[in-house]
């Protein structure tokens, strides 16, 4: 399975909601969400700053987590954004492969 983060930024309607429905129901909701595509949680927490809640989970596939994104996105609610995770012995794995690149202006 893929490792993904999401950071996610509540707008005032969502807000709203997290309020009166609590931030425990909230990460249960997640959970299920996550659960039912054939994946599962690793992390949940709200934060200060930019954004407002920091998800680390787990997914078969990127097309998995491009619903995810599709369907949360959709609801108006909340707006997030999807990061890949790589652990570092993908990048053992990837700065083992042959890579044929010209840079810019390079001859």
């Amino acid at each position: 399975m893929s490792k993904y983060l999401i950071k996610g930024s509540y707008n005032a309607n969502g807000i709203k909601g997290l309020t009166e429905e609590g931030g425990t129901q909230r990460k249960t909701a997640v959970e299920k969400m996550l659960a039912e595509m054939g994946g599962k949680m690793e992390a949940f927490y709200y934060a200060f700053g930019e954004h407002d809640v920091y998800v680390i989970f787990e997914l078969p596939d990127d097309v998995s987590a491009a619903a995810v994104g599709l369907r949360v996105n959709s609801s108006g609610l909340v707006s997030i954004s999807t990061t890949v995770l790589l652990s570092p012995e993908d990048i053992d794995k990837a700065s083992k492969k042959s890579v044929s690149y010209r840079a810019p202006g390079a001859k």
